[in-house]
């Protein structure tokens, strides 16, 4: 083989050689570029999943602190009917009582 042919199939070994690499470089930076919007698309995700978890949390604590609240005015609401029976059914006592009372102071001071 003549040494110009020689030459020529070492100078186009060469080419295919950087045009190889160059394209692994092209494709390397393109799955790079796919991995990082992957990444961000999967980044996006997470965070509106914490967004929604944290406003259902929200809602389910929202919720709960209402039934709490409920429950409590309900409680108070009992308790002061309770309070309102006896009363009344003591109301007759307690005037009987403080007549007796005021009777008494009245018959100490004559």
């Amino acid at each position: 083989m003549p040494r110009p042919e020689v030459l020529e199939r070492i100078q186009e070994a060469e080419q295919d050689a950087d045009d190889i690499v160059a394209d692994a470089e092209q494709e390397r930076e393109e799955r790079l570029a796919e991995a990082r919007q992957r990444a961000d698309e999967i980044r996006q995700e997470a965070e509106e999943e914490a967004a929604e978890l944290k406003e259902q949390q929200l809602a389910d604590a929202r919720e709960q602190i209402e039934a709490e609240s409920d429950r409590i005015i309900e409680e108070g609401e009992a308790e002061r009917e309770q309070l309102r029976a006896t009363a009344e059914e003591n109301a007759d006592e307690a005037v009987e009582y403080a007549l007796d009372q005021f009777e008494e102071a009245v018959h100490a001071q004559t």
